[in-house]
């Protein structure tokens, strides 16, 4: 199994790519693993600069559920791994209420709102 960090980068990777494929380039790149604090910098950066072009005007040049299906939904099994881990290793991550959560647009970095309803 890959260490976390090396998830992560794949991650941000992931988010790369999604934003070129939304930009109409289709760039794929293989990062080598930063460390884990830089690592998290650089997916939240990854996810911003998608979630900024989604929010722009300009065109996405792929198909949105091809966009959902492929780079944002192999994210989501890698965030599965990160959590399957952190649960083995003992520190497991809190369960949410996404359908209830405070989601705004545009906050994609570290800081989220309190939960409203933890599982």
């Amino acid at each position: 199994m890959r260490k976390p960090g090396e998830i992560l980068a794949h991650i941000g990777d992931l988010y790369d790519w999604a934003y070129s494929i939304a930009a109409g380039q289709r760039t794929w790149h293989n990062s080598k693993p930063l460390p884990w604090p830089q690592e998290v910098e650089r997916f939240f950066a990854a996810l911003k600069k998608l979630d900024d072009f989604l929010a722009s005007s300009e065109p996405v040049q792929a198909p949105l559920g091809e966009l959902f299906q492929g780079p944002i939904a192999d994210s989501l099994t890698h965030i599965g791994q990160i959590a399957l881990q952190r649960r083995m290793a003992g520190a497991p991550v809190k369960g949410e209420n996404y359908y209830d959560a405070e989601i705004t647009t545009g906050r994609v970095g570290a800081e989220q709102a309190t939960p409203r309803r933890e599982f």
